[in-house]
């Protein structure tokens, strides 16, 4: 009887030693979350190079983040999603990703790291298993002052001049729609029939800004793509550009997302 006592009190002490371990962890891994989600990546999209984030930069530095650009090819899914990769593999601690436009495709394969805690997406594709881009742009109607080029000689696809700055970024200067449009960079063709593998976004939390007046990815369309995704969504009166347009409420969003986003 005597030993049957003995035995129990042992299991008893055991059982709230480990279970103190294990509140002492997950103490840890909450103050860890809370206190380190500092880093944020941001992956520009076609047509574009990482100098349109400089305004969401700015705010986001401000607000004590330490945030990089990454500058994508735009000559391969592959690529893309490689240069992504190379910039969160170089950083420490937890990240947010952050996505325009095509840049929703690249976050939601880089987004799959570790590190990853939250994906934000703007203005953005968020493609399932086995998707193309070109599948998501033929599913609905298409918009009706998009300016995109059917592909080159050489493979690429350009945004023309005629309908940049009324199809692309409507709410900037004309100034600064010259200077986008000088400064934009094309997008391989492949890029837009290569199929997605495994999304991020179904495992992780995420966010989504949508831009209501955008003449270049569809509306409804991203609307579905963020409901499908159960994203928290943030709808702004603005172009396809809204992350240059409206920097300060897309900046707001992603400071939120490192608040919220957990690992």
């Amino acid at each position: 009887m005597k030993n049957v006592n003995h035995t129990k009190n042992i299991v008893r002490i055991m059982t709230k030693a480990i279970m103190l371990v294990l509140l002492v962890i997950m103490s840890v891994n909450v103050a860890f979350a809370q206190k380190q989600v500092k880093n944020v990546v941001l992956v520009h999209g076609a047509f574009a190079d990482g100098s349109g984030w400089e305004g969401v930069y700015k705010l986001l530095k401000k607000k004590g983040l330490n945030v990089s650009i990454v500058a994508n090819p735009n000559t391969s899914f592959e690529e893309d999603i490689a240069a992504a990769k190379r910039t969160i593999d170089r950083l420490d601690g937890p990240i947010v990703l952050v996505g325009h436009s095509y840049g929703g495709a690249i976050i939601t394969e880089a987004g799959n790291s570790d590190k990853v805690v939250g994906l934000v997406y703007i203005a953005a594709f968020v493609p399932d298993e086995g998707e193309t881009l070109l599948q998501l742009l033929q599913s609905g109607p298409p918009a009706k002052n998009s300016g995109i080029e059917p592909p080159s000689a050489d493979g690429f696809v350009w945004y023309g001049k005629e309908k940049f700055h009324s199809g692309f970024c409507a709410d900037i200067s004309k100034e600064k729609a010259k200077f986008l449009y000088d400064s934009q960079v094309p997008i391989a063709a492949s890029a837009f029939v290569a199929k997605i593998g495994k999304p991020a976004w179904k495992t992780k939390p995420i966010w989504y800004i949508l831009g209501t007046e955008d003449e270049t990815l569809p509306v409804e369309g991203a609307r579905f793509m963020a409901k499908r995704a159960n994203a928290k969504v943030t709808e702004i009166k603005s172009s396809h550009v809204v992350y240059i347009s409206h920097a300060k409420e897309v900046a707001d969003i992603i400071a939120q997302a490192t608040n919220e986003s957990s690992k």
